[in-house]
């Protein structure tokens, strides 16, 4: 362990299926960091939604062959996680925030074992799920010369409605009083995934729901109070949004209860350095449900920064969606540089 000038302390603890888990203690709190690949590549920093990790949140997309093969070829992957048990007080978002130079500043460490009062890494590129992806927008616009391009799923851009607000306060109460009980876990379901994924008394909840179910189980009830506590806190950001610079790519499935705020959020984007792809009959966890949609529009993303899948470009059998099935003015010469454009593509559900 190693002290920094910014009171910077890592510990690495474990090793999950390839990947290093460092504990990162700064003045905000202690953050769990799992890093996988290459640390010479440029980094791709993930953040979860509620009451998620690493695990349960992004799994399904790096065990897509297709989508990994992409994403570890071109970058060295550090999901975070929201801080542990070790802080004491409630988490405000600016904390939550703040944290993420400190981890840049740890990423340096792990690589040069050394401390840098610098940020060492330059720009990288951040992947967020609905609160995790509020947080990493509130970073790029923050830090604008440090985040390459944001990777949004599901995002939040403006303050809680009254609907949110009181779903929320339910929630709250259910932690405070009862911890993650079983109701608690249907409303986070709700959350996450659309309604066929979830099942019914006529149709079985499928794997991907009882996985999360299951790994629910092993959050403590006091740590997601504290970060829905803070994410229904959160201020609107939506004037700051034209100021981003960073290209942008907004997933969100068309069943997802946080649909009309991610429309609302891409047409106060930059429309130059934008693009929204909507996936049919999906929840808002695109990541878990349906990981193959965002294959395509996340190569033609990247290709913009001349980065690439190292296979040939072709259909997979396996995937949903296809070149044909994305707008035109996604894959024009136009869309490989700078230049983003709002799109809205379709993915079939298939059963």
């Amino acid at each position: 362990m190693a002290e920094s000038n910014d009171s910077v302390f890592v510990d690495v603890e474990k090793i999950y299926l390839g990947g290093k888990e460092h504990h990162v203690r700064t003045g905000c709190g202690s953050v769990s960091v799992i890093v996988y690949g290459d640390q010479d590549k440029p980094a791709l920093i993930t953040y979860p939604d509620l009451a998620l990790n690493y695990m349960s949140c992004f799994q399904g997309l790096f065990f897509c062959p297709e989508v990994a093969s992409l994403l570890v070829h071109n970058f060295c992957i550090y999901h975070i996680s929201p801080p542990g048990h070790e802080s004491s007080c409630s988490w405000e978002l600016l904390q939550l925030v703040l944290m993420i130079p400190c981890l840049l500043l740890m990423t340096l460490q792990i690589r040069s074992s050394r401390f840098s009062t610098t940020f060492g890494l330059g720009a990288v590129m951040c992947m967020g799920v609905t609160a995790g992806a509020y947080i990493l927008t509130l970073f790029a616009m923050k830090y604008r010369q440090r985040v390459l391009g944001l990777i949004l799923v599901s995002p939040l851009c403006k303050a809680p409605s009254w609907t949110e607000w009181l779903y929320n306060k339910v929630m709250s109460n259910m932690l405070y009083f009862y911890g993650m009980c079983g109701l608690l876990k249907e409303f986070l379901l709700q959350r996450y995934f659309s309604k066929d994924v979830r099942g019914s008394a006529e149709v079985p909840e499928s794997d991907i729901a009882q996985a999360c179910r299951g790994l629910l189980d092993e959050r403590q009830g006091i740590n997601v109070l504290r970060f829905l506590q803070a994410i229904t806190r959160r201020p609107d950001i939506t004037s700051g949004l034209k100021k981003l610079r960073c290209r942008t790519l907004v997933f969100v499935g068309d069943n997802s209860p946080f649909h009309s705020e991610a429309l609302h959020m891409i047409t106060k984007l930059d429309r130059r350095y934008s693009a929204l792809v909507e996936v049919q009959a999906c929840g808002s966890m695109v990541t878990e449900e349906q990981p193959h949609a965002m294959l395509i529009p996340m190569e033609y993303f990247f290709m913009g920064y001349g980065l690439y899948r190292p296979c040939q470009l072709s259909d997979s059998p396996r995937s949903p969606l296809s070149p044909s099935c994305i707008s035109p003015e996604l894959l024009s010469p136009e869309s490989m540089g700078l230049k983003l454009k709002p799109i809205k593509t379709r993915v079939s559900h298939e059963g």
